[in-house]
């Protein structure tokens, strides 16, 4: 039996020797190996045997640790609890390790309660400077505390439990909040479109890149659910914290039902109840002989009786704006381009609004909101004046080559035909039917709302579902028009005595108080709230739209002013033709579109004194 040593194991000597073979020759002549084997795994397993016995130990005291320990020091009713009681939820099981960062010993991980989903409200660009102002506050009287005040456990540690009594005090507050009673409306002389309902607009800084201190705060139409229903302010839950400013109003919410889908949206054919008749427009206007300085206008020169011949619903020709002048005489004004005129007459459905002496920022629809369908079957377009589409291009917010920015398109307006914006305004309010001929259906809301709903939807929802074909919100306030004349002249809305002279003729033609106890009343409300208009583009629709249009022209634009009376007037002179009216409660109004203010003063355009 010969031991041969592996080459250069000449120096390995005692406990070493592990490391030599052994071969030997068995009965068959076979060389087997062996030597100090056995011994070896001894040693091998003993020591892994000691490995897995110590880890074990180690991951038991762990487990026993964490246990014990953690049910120790986790107050009662905590949000673990409620986590370790479900069997459902591994991500929200998950979540409950995480540790959250609230007040002031809070670490890198996770953030303030108070700015939960600011991603999602950020989407939106909506901005509340009350928010802001209430959470810093909010936030230096939780500081000014001491900390034993603050919490009851570790001020810093695993589970941040001065984190989760600074949550609890939140969750105090949200649920105090919504056991006290509702506070009463109270006064807002704020002005015609103030409801209490506008922000502070930031979204401006916030294109440009630059950041914003304020806090966020979602939009109304945000709220949408998965069965397709709205929700307004009021109706839900208030945020924690929040401090409300004492002179905005507060109202009880209403809901919308919206369809499911607008997949599942079929547009009437053909209403029945939609009286039929043919009207013609005045296109062009001769100079009459023997009248000097006579000047072809864009409204036309419509005579009394020409005025009252024009409330009867009938075949008929009448003045209704784009009216030229005889051949030869320049433009009567609101010129557009070839290519923008081409595009609105191939619009089915038309969303417009205006923007016209810097008068506001532009709003894009809400994204998130629009149905494919509609950004593919809608037209939305945003008249401007050069001078606010240059402003809007130092702002940031330029065209592209299209035309487009965003869902909107640009429609630059030239040659205006008044020098007041608010009358230039009113043409793409009243005649959406001249602007887009062969259009179905339009959609006008003012320039400082934002659409927070699917234009599809809303036409179903206020016209198709009961058969309207016109449809606007009642006033947030005010009922009455003589209550409206008296809010126009306190607040210097438009020269007084030309306010007189309209009530005045309005009240000789037969115009009353309105009563709201009359079982007869056609309207819940003599005032609506005239920033949001849907209207089918019958001719009963049309001819209203003409005739308020003429009212504006003829008297003030104040066009609150002169909406009862058109339609309190078309209806004593066409008594057995309906005109199918929808007026809807003013917050189904603030559920579809985000209210905001205007422009400051300071960056309008100048406008020319009234005498």
């Amino acid at each position: 039996m010969a031991q041969l040593r592996q080459s250069g194991m000449e120096r390995v000597g005692g406990a070493d020797q592990i490391g030599i073979r052994v071969l030997q020759k068995n009965g068959n002549g076979r060389i087997r190996r062996s030597g100090l084997r056995s011994g070896g795994q001894r040693r091998v397993s003993v020591f892994v045997i000691s490995v897995i016995l110590g880890l074990t130990l180690i991951l038991s005291a762990s487990v026993i640790h964490f246990f014990f320990f953690h049910d120790r020091e986790l107050p009662e009713g905590s949000d673990y609890d409620e986590v370790r009681s479900d069997p459902r939820g591994k991500l929200k099981r998950s979540l409950a390790f995480k540790e959250l960062g609230f007040g002031k010993g809070s670490s890198v991980v996770g953030g303030d309660s108070r700015f939960w989903e600011r991603d999602d409200r950020r989407r939106d660009e909506e901005y509340d400077e009350s928010s802001s102002d209430s959470s810093t506050e909010k936030k230096m009287e939780m500081e000014e505390k001491p900390t034993s005040d603050r919490s009851k456990g570790k001020a810093r540690g695993m589970y941040n439990e001065a984190g989760r009594t600074e949550l609890k005090e939140y969750e105090d507050m949200f649920q105090e909040s919504l056991n006290s009673p509702k506070e009463p409306a109270e006064e807002d002389n704020q002005g015609e479109y103030d409801d209490g309902f506008e922000i502070e607009d930031e979204e401006h800084n916030n294109a440009r890149g630059s950041p914003s201190k304020k806090g966020y705060k979602s939009g109304v139409g945000d709220s949408e659910t998965a069965s397709g229903n709205l929700k307004l302010p009021g109706s839900g839950k208030k945020s924690a914290g929040v401090k409300v400013n004492p002179k905005r109003r507060r109202y009880s919410g209403c809901e919308i039902k919206f369809s499911n889908s607008t997949d599942s949206l079929v547009e009437p054919v053909e209403n029945r109840k939609f009286f039929r008749f043919s009207l013609q427009y005045t296109e062009v206007e001769e100079r009459p002989s023997g009248l000097a300085g006579w000047e072809p206008r864009f409204s036309g020169h419509q005579t009394l009786q020409e005025r009252e011949n024009s409330f009867y619903a009938r075949d008929q020709k009448l003045n209704c704006g784009f009216i030229k002048g005889p051949t030869g005489d320049s433009s009567t004004g609101f010129d557009l381009a070839e290519d923008d005129a081409k595009f609105m007459a191939s619009c089915h459905i038309a969303v417009s609004s205006c923007i016209f002496g810097n008068s506001d920022r532009l709003r894009a629809p809400n994204s998130r909101t629009i149905k494919r369908s509609s950004r593919k079957h809608v037209c939305f377009v945003m008249f401007v004046d050069e001078v606010s589409l240059k402003t809007l291009s130092v702002e940031g917010q330029r065209p592209d080559a299209m035309g487009f920015y965003g869902l909107w398109k640009i429609v630059v307006v030239k040659n205006l035909p008044y020098s007041d914006m608010r009358r230039v305004g009113k043409i793409p309010k009243f005649l959406s039917h001249r602007l887009f001929p062969t259009a179905r259906y339009s959609i006008w809301l003012d320039s400082k709302m934002r659409l927070t709903s699917d234009p599809q939807l809303l036409l179903e929802y206020f016209l198709w579902r009961k058969g309207y074909e016109y449809a606007i919100s009642n006033h947030y306030d005010r009922h009455c028009v003589w209550d409206e004349v008296v809010q126009n002249k306190k607040l210097n809305k438009y020269n007084h005595t030309l306010i007189d002279r309209q009530f005045e003729f309005y009240q000789a033609d037969g115009l009353t108080k309105f009563d709201p106890a009359d079982p007869n009343k056609l309207l819940p409300s003599y005032v609506p709230e005239g920033s949001f208009i849907l209207r089918a583009h019958t001719p009963m629709s049309n001819l209203f739209s003409c005739l308020w249009y003429n009212e504006v022209d003829r008297f003030t634009p104040r066009d609150q002013l002169s909406f009862a009376y058109t339609f309190l007037k078309l209806r004593r002179m066409n008594p057995d033709k309906p005109f199918r009216l929808n007026m809807f409660k003013d917050c189904e109004r603030r559920a579809i579109a985000k209210l905001y203010h205007h422009r400051g003063e300071d960056k309008r355009a100048p406008l020319p004194k009234t005498d």
